[in-house]
């Protein structure tokens, strides 16, 4: 009987650390840092993550300052809702396809660029996808 019990334990320990090993989901995060000409007055920077089908998802905002923007926008890479305690039928492998930068103020945009994740993106640290090359947002002074 000890042996059983010894297996038992085995088996309810490896539950238990997989279970706290998923807790946590899994986070990247794209950045994008870059400047704007001729920027309006009051003008917001929206950044707009999209994933297969098209399907806009993670998304944020910033102001900008003095011509220049930093925001970074988290994401989880899990691509199925955890059962059981998020660790049975898990994958950590979603990503968006592009990302959609555009200048606005009020109602109007004033410019929009997107941009492919694979192509235009690097990811020098672990987690997080950075430009590869400086973009350039316009928008008209009135």
């Amino acid at each position: 009987m000890s042996g059983a019990r010894k297996a038992l334990a085995w088996v309810l320990c490896a539950c238990a650390s997989g279970t706290f090993a998923h807790a946590v989901r899994p986070t990247h995060q794209v950045i994008v840092k870059e400047r704007v000409d001729n920027a309006p007055p009051n003008a917001i920077v929206r950044v707009q993550l999209v994933y297969s089908k098209g399907q806009i998802g993670d998304s944020g905002e910033v102001t900008l300052e003095n011509s220049t923007f930093t925001i970074k926008i988290p994401f989880y890479t899990q691509s199925r809702a955890p059962l059981l305690n998020g660790n049975l039928g898990e994958k950590c492998n979603r990503k968006p396809i592009s990302v959609i930068v555009s200048l606005v103020a009020g109602e109007h945009e004033y410019d929009r660029i997107s941009l492919d994740l694979a192509k235009d993106f690097s990811m020098p640290y672990p987690s997080a996808y950075r430009l590869r090359s400086e973009i350039v947002l316009h928008g008209d002074v009135h």
